[in-house]
C-alpha cells in the first residue's frame, strides 16, 4: 500500500494547514495571521505561502483583498481531489465523509458491475480472481485491504469507462480508510462470499445477477461500518 506520509518540508507544511483546517481549530471564514503562522512553524514566508498556495488550489483557502487569507467553507473545497479525501479519511471525526463515500458507492458501483457483466473481458476476469484469491489468502490487515481495493479497483476497469476509472482514485482511498476501521475493530464476516457472488454474475455476462449481487455487498459493508462506529463509540 502506498505510504503517504509527508517527505519533505513543504509537505509536511502542507498537512500541518489541512489537518487545523479539518480539525475545526481553523474554523470557516477564520482569517489567518501569516507572520504569526510563519514564526510558530519556523519557516519562511515564501514557504508558507507556497503551503497556502496547494490548499487554495484545493479550494480550502481563500484570499481577498483587504482582508487577508481565510478558511474556505467546506462546500468550496475539492472533495475529489485525492489529497484532500485523504486528508479527511485519516482525521478524526470522519463518521459523516465515510457515509457519504457509502452513498457514492451505492451509486457507482452496481452500475459499474452491470457493465462489467456486459463488457469485461478474460482478462479482467483473470485480475478480479487474482484478486479474489488474495482476499483468502490476506495474512494480514493490510494485505486484506489491499486485495479488497484490488477486486474493486478491477470491477471498476472491468466497466471499460473512462469517468469510473476516475472515480475509482477517490473511493479506493476512502475504502481503503473504511477497511482499516473495520477490520481493526475485531472479527468481521468473511467477506469473500459476498465479492465472488459478484465476480460469478460478471463471469457469466448476467447483469441484473452483478448489480443485485453488488447492491448486497454494499449493504454487509455498510452494515459493518455502522458496527464497527458503534464498538468505537462503546469504547470511549
Amino acid at each position: 500500500m502506498t505510504d503517504h506520509r509527508p517527505r519533505g518540508l513543504h509537505e509536511q507544511t502542507v498537512e500541518t494547514l489541512a489537518a487545523r483546517i479539518l480539525s475545526g481549530e481553523w474554523h470557516e471564514d477564520m482569517v489567518l495571521d501569516l507572520p504569526a503562522l510563519r514564526e510558530e512553524l519556523d519557516i519562511s514566508l515564501t514557504a508558507l505561502r507556497e503551503a497556502l498556495k496547494v490548499l487554495a488550489a484545493k479550494g480550502m483557502i481563500g484570499a481577498r483583498q483587504k482582508h487577508g487569507t481565510y478558511v474556505r467553507p467546506r462546500e468550496s473545497w475539492q472533495l475529489l481531489d485525492a489529497d484532500v479525501m485523504r486528508w479527511q479519511t485519516t482525521a478524526r471525526g470522519n463518521a459523516g465523509l465515510l457515509d457519504e463515500l457509502a452513498e457514492v458507492r451505492a451509486v457507482v458501483e452496481p452500475a459499474a458491475a452491470r457493465m462489467a457483466a456486459e463488457r469485461a473481458t478474460a482478462e479482467d476476469l483473470a485480475a478480479l480472481e487474482s484478486a479474489l484469491d488474495a482476499m483468502v489468502a490476506a495474512p494480514d490487515l493490510e494485505a486484506s485491504v489491499e486485495a479488497d481495493l484490488a477486486f474493486h479497483r478491477g470491477l471498476l476497469t472491468a466497466a471499460h469507462n473512462n469517468f469510473l476509472l476516475q472515480i475509482e482514485r477517490v473511493i479506493a482511498i476512502g475504502l481503503a480508510e473504511r477497511d482499516k476501521l473495520v477490520h481493526s475493530a475485531g472479527p468481521t464476516d468473511d467477506p469473500v462470499p459476498s465479492h465472488r457472488r459478484v465476480l460469478e454474475a460478471i463471469a457469466e455476462h448476467d447483469p441484473d445477477g452483478a448489480e443485485n449481487a453488488m447492491l448486497e455487498l454494499l449493504v454487509k459493508s455498510a452494515a459493518d461500518a455502522k458496527r464497527t462506529g458503534q464498538e468505537v463509540n462503546a469504547r470511549r
